[in-house]
């Protein structure tokens, strides 16, 4: 039940970027940079700071500042490479992110340690032109009346996923694509369109563990979801973190990493209200009991740093409750997980999986708290024409019996089931309607829908 996994000429971006360019811009007519401190903490900071070229395009660029004093060290930055002399500091755009056009920007990010004063770097330059723009730090976004505003710290009451008030919620939103691939989708722009246009709920954050993902380099992708999961925040909207297990299908194999990945994340976001964890996509020709026995020592490395969030468990045949392996959801029922503050997830692409399938989750629902994690308008292979009947039939079930859902995928990924038509992540409009495919289309109108949610 998967997509493309072909390699695709696009890259991944953690705190975002839209399509770039070069060196020659900035030499014209200079850049703009905006610099935010998103956290803060004894002896250390994180940073962002966006770049904006102002001129014509660039290939190559360097983006130098200065720190306040020479304490103020870089410790660990992403979507650059970075170095330090004193307090000189020097981001140089990497593979996917190297080329600026005109007006387009590069999200870039930081951790330091500073021994006291005001982290606040000063001369930004671009390929050594001064960086005349606003330095102004944005206001932080408001929350009150966004998703996470509204719900807060999110936990399962029975078989439900429940708010702050105890009440049971829907959540409705949408998948990221591989971000080793896409993570140009995933700029200011676009998550503002998402969580302002769509009025998502959620941003889910395919982080694939093969297929060019975590195992590569993990340091770099755990900054990147760590990246994500604080855009969302920033825009009220929940982020469920999936470590995307696909092949090989048995999560046992992904155990350390799994462990390893895990304890970092959530240590680094047990603070959060928005944030659930997906801890195995899709296990696929594997048994239940391995399942289970997986997510029996992944749930514990969670709880050891947040202990209240959400986690959510990937069922066998490709998180389809067993059903596509011949089975029911009975297996589940009857053998569940031994842990909290837990649910199932569910998968399911309309055009291959109608009757047979709405039917075992009307049955579970009753007796599993159960998430659909991911699913498509299309064929289970990410392809072909978009099944509108089975798709609306689907989304007024998941309605009926409150089960929140993610969408695969918000991506301009050249595949029917994508919400954005072929190109649009290379440029910067992502809020109208001309830059949705059919599938886009219908998702949209179907998550932009008020929410309604209980608070008494």
């Amino acid at each position: 039940m998967k997509r493309l996994l072909a390699l695709l000429a696009t890259c991944a971006t953690v705190l975002g970027l839209t399509a770039a360019a070069g060196p020659q811009a900035a030499a014209a007519t200079g850049c703009k940079v905006e610099y935010s401190v998103t956290g803060q903490w004894a002896g250390g900071f994180q940073a962002g700071v966006k770049v904006t070229n102002l001129g014509a395009p660039v290939t190559g660029w360097t983006l130098g500042f200065a720190m306040p004093d020479a304490g103020q060290r870089i410790t660990q930055g992403w979507n650059a490479t970075w170095s330090q002399s004193g307090p000189t500091v020097s981001a140089v755009g990497v593979d996917w992110n190297r080329t600026l056009a005109t007006g387009a920007a590069a999200d870039l990010g930081f951790t330091g340690s500073f021994t006291g004063g005001n982290p606040r770097p000063t001369a930004f330059t671009l390929n050594g032109v001064a960086c005349t723009g606003s330095l102004e730090e944005p206001p932080p976004a408001p929350v009150d009346g966004t998703p996470v505003g509204v719900n807060g710290q999110l936990h399962v009451c029975g078989v439900h996923l429940c708010n702050q008030y105890d009440r049971p919620v829907q959540l409705r939103g949408m998948s990221t694509h591989g971000i080793q691939w896409f993570g140009t989708c995933y700029n200011a722009a676009s998550l503002d369109a998402l969580a302002r246009d769509w009025k998502s709920d959620l941003l889910r954050i395919a982080m694939y563990v093969q297929e060019d993902g975590y195992e590569t380099d993990p340091a770099g992708f755990t900054s990147r979801v760590n990246g994500l999961v604080d855009q969302a925040e920033a825009r009220g909207m929940y982020a469920l973190i999936d470590f995307h297990t696909l092949t090989p299908g048995d999560p046992n194999y992904n155990l350390d990493r799994a462990k390893t990945f895990f304890a970092s994340v959530a240590a680094r976001n047990a603070g959060k209200k928005n944030v659930i964890y997906e801890i195995a996509n899709e296990p696929n020709g594997v048994s239940w009991s391995a399942i289970k026995n997986y997510a029996e020592q992944v749930i514990p490395v969670i709880r050891a740093a947040d202990p209240d969030a959400v986690v959510i468990v990937g069922t066998r045949g490709w998180s389809s409750l067993g059903v596509s392996d011949g089975s029911d959801g009975s297996e589940v029922v009857n053998n569940p997980v031994n842990a909290a503050n837990l649910m199932y997830a569910f998968h399911f692409y309309a055009a291959s999986h109608k009757d047979a399938y709405r039917a075992a989750v009307s049955r579970a629902a009753s007796q599993l708290p159960l998430f659909v994690t991911e699913f498509g308008t299309v064929s289970a292979t990410g392809g072909g024409e978009m099944d509108r009947a089975s798709t609306t039939s689907w989304l007024d079930l998941l309605d009926q019996l409150g089960i929140s859902y993610a969408n695969w995928t918000y991506s301009d990924a050249p595949e029917s089931s994508a919400a954005l038509r072929p190109g649009t992540c290379d440029g910067g409009d992502y809020s109208g309607s001309g830059v949705l495919t059919e599938s886009g289309a219908l998702l949209k109108n179907r998550i932009s829908t008020a929410d309604n949610f209980p608070t008494g």
